[in-house]
């Protein structure tokens, strides 16, 4: 019974993205969602109460896929620079695919909720522990604390919505010359 329970929500998350993604945010009602998945209306309200219930559902579970995905590359890179360099790339691959899909309405309305701050939490949490090391290791510039050169690094990379491979290339050496140069000799504000 709960096998079916979880195919059943699921398939209802995969038919609301794919719907999401042909028809734009607005255009998606719970009856579209119940043809779609190919289950009754009443079936449907029985696994959420409304549109943006699914919705929410359905991107916290795209954004633990790509922490996941993460996480992975992470445990897979020994060099801790490496590892740092291969989700920082990764990250703004996942960043340009989802502002080409026009998910900038989507994200708008469900970075609101406290499931998805959460994740953004994680995913800072991992990108700062990363800088950590490679500032350990001497690779990346330590008069900054990690965290604050990891939220600068989700920041930037998160302009790389609408852009090539060769201009989220670009980026990425910007983002990652940030993190490494030495400190202008400028006065910095507090």
């Amino acid at each position: 019974m709960e096998t079916h329970r979880h195919e059943v929500r699921e398939a209802i998350l995969d038919a609301t993205g794919s719907l999401v993604q042909s028809r734009g945010l607005l255009a998606v009602t719970m009856s579209d969602i119940a043809e779609a998945t190919g289950i009754g209306r009443a079936t449907l309200y029985k696994y959420f109460p409304d549109v943006e219930m699914i919705l929410s559902a359905w991107h916290q579970r795209h954004v633990e896929a790509h922490l996941a995905e993460l996480g992975r590359i992470q445990q897979r890179t020994a060099d801790p620079v490496g590892r740092l360099q291969a989700v920082l790339r990764r990250y703004a691959d996942i960043c340009r695919k989802r502002r080409r899909h026009g998910d900038d309405e989507l994200a708008a309305v469900l970075h609101r909720s406290a499931e998805v701050r959460k994740l953004q939490r994680q995913l800072l949490d991992l990108i700062s522990g990363l800088v950590a090391e490679a500032a350990a290791a001497g690779a990346v510039r330590q008069d900054v604390p990690a965290e604050e050169l990891a939220s600068y690094c989700v920041h930037a990379l998160a302009a790389a919505g609408n852009s090539s491979t060769t201009a989220v290339d670009r980026l990425v050496d910007v983002v990652w010359t940030g993190i490494t140069s030495t400190p202008s000799t400028q006065t910095h504000r507090g």
